[in-house]
């Protein structure tokens, strides 16, 4: 994959097809700790310890369409290549962590990519499910939670098109908000996705 947020739409449609009801993506960028962490986490129907050691395996899966699973261990290697890690942590019943961490100023982390295109586009695809979208930059943030929304839409569905493009508006735009430069944060703090 040649950018983060493809990663992140695979280990999100993993957590849809566990029966997730809700998945959580969190994107934080510290640039004074030159760190990018990733966190796809979900209510599914989480993994048994033997599977979390597994599923790193592209030779592992347990879906019956294919038989190889690549997501986790392109994740790995992303992070791994970048300088940094991957953990899984996952309760059978309950759910699944999965979280990245990347030395943002590597020269082989690979770009974050359209990470709003990718959040729209699950919402879009699965207007029966829940997402918490968060974005975090050094210290400042903002969430989108589709539970939310739906309190303000009512019967309007997730994946109409104007719901889905003021989403995409909505989330580019607190996304520049929190990305301007404050006092104190110089060129190099600018993203570089």
């Amino acid at each position: 994959m040649r950018e983060l947020s493809l990663n992140v739409l695979d280990i999100a449609q993993n957590s849809i097809a566990a029966g997730a009801t809700l998945t959580e993506i969190t994107v934080e960028e510290d640039t004074a700790a030159d760190r990018i962490v990733l966190t796809v986490r979900d209510n599914g129907r989480g993994m048994t310890p033997e599977q979390v050691r597994k599923v790193s395996d592209p030779f592992y899966t347990t879906r019956t369409t294919r038989k190889v699973g690549m997501g986790i261990p392109l994740f790995r290697m992303a992070a791994e290549m970048a300088g940094g890690g991957l953990s899984i942590e996952s309760v059978p019943g309950k759910g699944t962590a999965v979280t990245a961490t990347f030395v943002r100023s590597h020269i082989d982390r690979m770009p974050l990519g359209d990470i709003t295109g990718t959040v729209v586009a699950l919402i879009r695809m699965n207007p029966d499910r829940d997402f918490r979208y968060v974005r975090k930059w050094n210290g400042r943030e903002f969430a989108v939670d589709t539970r939310e929304l739906r309190e303000i839409l009512g019967d309007v569905p997730l994946d109409t098109p104007e719901v889905a493009d003021w989403i995409d508006a909505y989330i580019k735009e607190q996304t520049e908000a929190i990305l301007a430069p404050s006092s104190g944060e110089g060129p190099e703090d600018v993203p570089g996705n």
